[in-house]
């Protein structure tokens, strides 16, 4: 009996603990599903990565040199010029100006005043030729006398004086009638209105302005015809086949970079990267509003494309391109993601995955990029470390490969 009854006591014993440990399987939290990554060894490139802009070396912009009615630019974007051949553009003179009543009330009293003194002009010319005739015929008269001795010499070059003097008057006169006429023509040409431009720009000599230099137009500011102003920009021209780039980068980061480091240019559109030096970093630091509306230190880096021209010929000016300027270039490091660490206590940590569960452990790093870091301390070759942990993972929870 005693034995009986014991055996029932353990069967039920036993069968508690089952129904127990049961209870805890079922209660328990499933295994959190996360993103894995092994801690391996790879190159590790420390690079400073900003977008950056192509432009042509040398832009010359042509203005126009005076003022004056701008025929339209027959010329288009993206054709090539030869300096000093081909025209680029025409100006014409200004149409004359609309005049206000009082104004054209003084011009038409202009025209008569011009009109009578052409008038008293002419009638100066009738007087003065009548006078030189008469003293012509004497004078012709006055030398057949002198040689019959019939009169004097003293009345000969009073003769003389006469007629040169009548021959000046009537030339006199003649020169005051053709001054005359020409004051006419001023006062007429103050009543000239635009309408009556027309009929001289067919024959008006324009000034022609060439390209001055060889290259391709940039740009045209206006093609149309209009009237333009001393020193107004038309067009640009330049050489698309002398690119350079320009990245703008923070003042913290330019102090990194020196002429002569490499850069690989990306996304640009092509299909390989593009390889080029650092030229110049700019003295000179200006102020950017950032998309945030915080205000930045910015610095020009110029760089220069090394990569044949063929390879790059589709590009053109004021193109985005991705500049990365290489600082470092490690070739064997232990590695880790960057969206593997996050920050405890003042130092870096990462989760590491050991029999199935998250455990946290810090770790030191050295240099880093934008996507991975050296790992000097606190990992080794093959461990599992999560990346991108949520707030659902702490030290001991346990995890799943999603």
């Amino acid at each position: 009996m005693m034995q009986a009854k014991h055996k029932r006591i353990l069967i039920w014993s036993l069968l508690g603990i089952a129904v127990v440990v049961l209870l805890m399987m079922a209660l328990r939290p499933p295994p959190v599903p996360v993103d894995m990554a092994i801690i391996e060894h790879g190159p590790l490139t420390i690079s400073i990565v900003e977008e950056g802009k192509t432009r042509i070396h040398d832009v010359f912009a042509l203005s126009a040199p005076v003022a004056g009615r701008l025929k339209r630019i027959q010329p288009e974007v993206g054709d090539r010029v030869v300096a000093g051949e081909t025209i680029i553009a025409e100006l014409e003179p200004l149409d004359s100006a609309f005049l206000d009543p009082r104004s054209e009330t003084q011009a038409r009293a202009n025209i008569r005043t011009a009109e009578a003194a052409e008038s008293l002009a002419r009638s100066n010319i009738d007087q003065a030729l009548a006078e030189f005739e008469y003293a012509q015929s004497e004078h012709q008269r006055a030398h057949q006398l002198v040689e019959d001795g019939i009169i004097s010499r003293q009345d000969m070059d009073a003769i003389e004086r006469r007629y040169k003097t009548a021959k000046a008057a009537y030339a006199s006169a003649l020169a005051s009638l053709d001054m005359r006429t020409y004051e006419l023509q001023q006062a007429k040409a103050q009543l000239l209105s635009p309408a009556h431009s027309e009929a001289f720009r067919i024959d008006c000599e324009c000034l022609r302005l060439s390209a001055p230099v060889d290259g391709r137009i940039l740009r045209i500011f206006d093609a149309s015809e209009r009237v333009v102003s001393p020193g107004e920009r038309l067009l640009e021209i330049g050489d698309p086949g002398k690119l350079e780039v320009v990245v703008d980068l923070l003042s913290v980061d330019a102090v990194q970079a020196a002429p002569g480091q490499t850069v690989l240019l990306k996304n640009w559109g092509g299909k390989q990267s593009l390889q080029g030096v650092v030229r110049q970093v700019e003295p000179f630091a200006y102020t950017k509003i950032s998309a945030l509306g915080i205000e930045e230190q910015r610095v020009n880096v110029i760089v220069d494309i090394l990569s044949p021209a063929e390879h790059w010929r589709t590009l053109g000016h004021g193109y985005q391109i991705e500049a990365h300027i290489l600082l470092q270039q490690l070739e064997q490091v232990l590695r880790i993601p960057l969206t593997a660490l996050f920050r405890e206590q003042g130092q870096w940590s990462v989760f590491v995955v050991s029999n199935g569960q998250a455990r946290q452990r810090p770790i030191e790093l050295g240099a880093r990029n934008a996507l991975h870091a050296e790992l000097v301390n606190g990992l080794q070759t093959g461990d599992q470390v999560i990346v991108h942990p949520s707030d659902r993972i702490m030290d001991g929870t346990r995890v799943v490969s999603r």
